[in-house]
């Protein structure tokens, strides 16, 4: 039958292209199609060539009745179809399970004459060069090894040379970015090509074969040959994006970097010698990714699908905004949480003041890595696991006021006391100022990097409205942790964000609140078990939720129509970051009760992934 092998590939290399595209269509950037492309014509170039002397030589062959007959150098045009679908299946699945990674913090520099990593490189290096060695003993020796030795001396040295250049990540990146996209992929053809020997859909002549066998039906030639191939797509793979984490995280090296790199960009990146990396920045970038993993699962997720140095970004604000909530919030006392406020107050004065003259007539920039005053204050009055994300912080890209406004709102925070727990809430009013001070500001920086990174044909009105927009979103975003925090805030540090006009019309007070609260914890998502006076409570606090939910989704229904006016680059990533979180204010209102963890509603994972997919395709309704 003339279409054996076509049907090789409608039946088990075509599907998983199908499902795989389907599954990663919503998350798939100009970068990766170039990525794919990139890959898929080294492929070409590399395999053709090779393959066309094995058919020539009689290595093996194809029954002229199992191929359509269509030939590329005497390769049939189902097997040249092959290494792109191959290559291809690879590439996806990697980008797939490589895409919540940034890269840029699995470089490491290597201090000269003193790293570890030199001897690792000289291992790898070593190892596959005796591999090569063998490679070509059975290649001079010829007979039944011959095949073997031809995979061998043809792939290993493209390994050698990819592990000489990209050592570092394909030792340090998560098993997910190596191991798997390799590991699946090679078992799933070593099925397939089993089933392809059986039936004879191509042929290794016994002559140039040893005869083992890795089961019954599978070549020993043909399984290394599938492992060998998917390990040059997945190391290929890995160079590609340590060359461009090189680049996103070094803009002093690389001022002005293209997202989409060239071929000469690329190995001039993977060639900067690991030496000269910024081990600060690395370290930084280290530091404000675990702080934002620990803290925001929802953001974490969304953070996943913005790209390059937005992405760095806008983790450098989200960790800033920690790093500042965490020292006025763990201060020992109110005084030295104000101290804290004033601290970083004159953290902002110093950034955005300007450059400073020396005695000697010297300008000396206020951000200098080694003498800049604002350097100074960070190194002399912060603690050391918040200095790097200070030093960080892109002010020369963000607008002072938001910051300002910021610190605003978590004065606020301080005037909530034991004895007044609505502390400065005191009307609708207040609590719309607070969600701007410590959110709507947030947001609005988040809107800026964006138009930054990504201006193009933007007017001064339309950016300035898109961030009007995102400091409601902002809002719409804190109504939802207040809603979700409700029991936590009043246990834990005797805080009612609910306006008293709101608590009186329930014929509550702040204090009657926090009392109530304190009777129905552990479990105050259910009533049941409960004394009729705590499950009466227990309505009054859902009304609760559910007006401040409602105030949400007003904010948000009025500002989600500007996410796609942003520049496309951004649109799907900040819808992700939208409904993540809003998706929180959704399991507030779900019939029946939601998931609780550590006394906050939670949402379950496979519905966190499934809402930022949905995101990902298009817009979300309420």
């Amino acid at each position: 039958m003339r279409f054996d092998y076509a049907l090789v590939h409608l039946t088990y290399t075509i599907p998983p292209a199908i499902l795989l595209s389907i599954l990663y269509a919503p998350l798939c950037t100009p970068r990766d199609l170039y990525k794919i492309a990139f890959l898929v014509t080294i492929a070409l170039l590399s395999t053709i060539p090779w393959d066309s002397y094995l058919i020539r030589t009689n290595i093996w062959s194809y029954p002229p009745d199992g191929v359509i007959g269509l030939k590329i150098l005497d390769i049939p045009i189902e097997e040249v179809f092959f290494f792109v679908i191959q290559t291809y299946n690879t590439s996806l699945l990697y980008l797939l399970l490589s895409k919540p990674v940034l890269h840029s913090v699995y470089l490491v520099k290597e201090e000269k004459g003193r790293s570890r990593w030199k001897y690792i490189k000289l291992l790898g290096q070593l190892g596959l060069a005796l591999v090569i060695k063998k490679g070509i003993e059975y290649v001079r020796a010829g007979g039944r090894h011959t095949y073997l030795g031809l995979i061998l001396v043809w792939a290993v040295p493209f390994l050698w040379m990819l592990w000489a250049l990209a050592y570092q990540f394909l030792v340090n990146l998560p098993f997910t970015s190596t191991l798997i996209p390799i590991a699946l992929p090679t078992l799933y053809l070593w099925i397939v090509d089993t089933l392809a020997l059986k039936r004879g859909t191509w042929v290794i002549e016994q002559g140039t074969k040893t005869g083992w066998t890795l089961w019954p039906g599978l070549e020993i030639e043909e399984a290394v040959f599938f492992l060998v191939t998917n390990c040059l797509i997945v190391f290929g793979l890995v160079a590609f994006d340590n060359a461009v984490a090189v680049l996103d995280a070094f803009p002093a090296h690389y001022p002005h970097f293209s997202g989409l790199p060239s071929p000469v960009t690329l190995v001039r990146a993977l060639l900067l010698p690991a030496q000269t990396y910024d081990d600060d920045r690395i370290l930084g970038l280290q530091q404000c990714v675990a702080r934002l993993r620990a803290k925001s699962r929802s953001f974490y997720l969304a953070s996943s699908v913005f790209q390059g140095r937005l992405r760095i970004d806008l983790i450098i604000l989200y960790s800033f905004c920690r790093v500042a909530d965490d020292l006025i919030d763990n201060a020992k006392d109110p005084a030295e949480a104000r101290e804290w406020v004033q601290t970083l107050k004159t953290y902002l004065d110093l950034c955005y003041g300007g450059p400073t003259k020396t005695a000697d007539g010297r300008e000396i920039a206020a951000r200098d890595p080694n003498q800049g005053p604002a350097t100074q204050h960070i190194m002399q009055h912060f603690p050391p696991d918040t200095q790097l994300t200070l030093l960080l912080l892109p002010t020369d890209r963000l607008d002072k006021e938001p910051l300002y406004e910021l610190l605003m709102g978590f004065e606020m925070d301080l005037q909530f006391t034991a004895t007044s727990p609505s502390g400065p809430i005191k009307s609708e009013v207040d609590l719309d100022t607070y969600g701007a001070r410590v959110a709507g500001t947030v947001a609005l920086l988040c809107i800026q990097l964006v138009m930054y990174h990504h201006p193009g044909n933007t007017s001064e009105a339309t950016a300035q409205r898109l961030m009007r927009a995102g400091h409601d979103m902002g809002v719409a975003l804190q109504y939802t942790n207040i809603a979700r925090d409700l029991q936590v805030d009043a246990l834990n540090t005797r805080r009612v964000y609910v306006p008293p006009a709101w608590l009186k019309k329930e014929k509550l007070t702040a204090e009657s609140f926090v009392t109530g609260i304190t009777k129905t914890s552990p479990t105050p998502s259910s009533g049941a078990g409960t004394s009729d006076s705590d499950a009466f409570f227990l309505k009054k606090l859902a009304a609760l939720r559910s007006r401040l939910l409602d105030r949400a989704f007003e904010f948000y229904d009025r500002s989600k129509s500007a996410i796609e006016e942003l520049p496309v680059e951004a649109r799907a990533p900040m819808r992700v970051a939208v409904e993540s979180y809003m998706q929180i204010a959704r399991e507030l209102r779900r019939p029946g009760g939601f998931s609780v963890k550590a006394g906050r509603a939670t949402v379950p994972v496979w519905r966190r992934l499934w809402v930022a997919w949905r995101a990902l395709c298009g817009p979300v309704g309420r």
